[in-house]
């Protein structure tokens, strides 16, 4: 494929006059800590069996500094997201129990980061996983899809990310409403791209958006009005 044919990612001009992403609400959202809630979530995420996925870590300010995360996993589902905050008694038995599974298919992007550093905290290995921005290479968009991106040509909505909520301190034991919100619609945005492509999933391979070849659900026409 030349790379004549290959489709420009919108700019933040043009997402930024797209309608905002609908997400979830503060009621839909789950801060999962006692064994009751982590049961009905692991049961909630088991008969869905895609699950939006994605972590946060507190950043780090200082040069030099070694990043002590995740201190935060987030599952999302259709209706309802589940949030997982890593303190000092992670539930590790439940999280390896979702991430580590072959039947639960994680999606998100940027999943390599969350191998890492979820194997090195928490000792927890991601089993069937989704990586959109692999998936949306198909769509013959020029450079690699983040969230914002996909969420406007996907969806035809702009997914804000407040930089703010972005480098706050999600190590905080009490987390505030726009950092739930934050995370959970993280996740959500990923199953909610996931779904609106159409995408076949089968063990092993990548899967394939239903859509045709760099044609948008919803979205923005790119600079050259194609």
């Amino acid at each position: 494929m030349a790379k004549s044919d290959l489709l420009e990612r919108p700019t933040k001009e043009q997402i930024a006059l797209l309608p905002p992403f609908v997400g979830l609400s503060l009621s839909q959202i789950v801060v999962l800590s006692s064994p009751a809630q982590l049961e009905a979530a692991y049961r909630a995420i088991e008969r869905e069996r895609f699950v939006g996925f994605d972590t946060e870590t507190k950043p780090t300010f200082t040069k030099g500094a070694e990043a002590t995360g995740p201190h935060l996993v987030q599952f999302a589902l259709r209706n309802q997201a589940f949030v997982v905050q890593l303190g000092r008694q992670p539930p590790v038995p439940f999280l390896k129990s979702v991430i580590e599974s072959q039947d639960i298919v994680k999606v998100g992007f940027g999943l390599m980061s969350d191998r890492g550093s979820l194997l090195r905290s928490l000792g927890v290995k991601v089993g069937a996983a989704v990586e959109l921005t692999e998936t949306l290479r198909t769509l013959r968009y020029k450079h690699a899809l983040g969230a914002k991106a996909a969420v406007a040509i996907v969806l035809g909505q702009r997914l804000q990310k407040s930089k703010s909520v972005t480098t706050s301190n999600w190590a905080s034991p009490t987390l505030k409403p726009n950092q739930l919100l934050y995370a959970a619609n993280d996740a959500y945005a990923a199953l909610c791209v996931f779904h609106a492509l159409g995408s076949h999933y089968s063990p092993g391979k990548s899967p394939t958006p239903a859509l045709p070849s760099g044609q948008r659900a919803t979205g923005v026409r790119s600079p050259n009005g194609q």
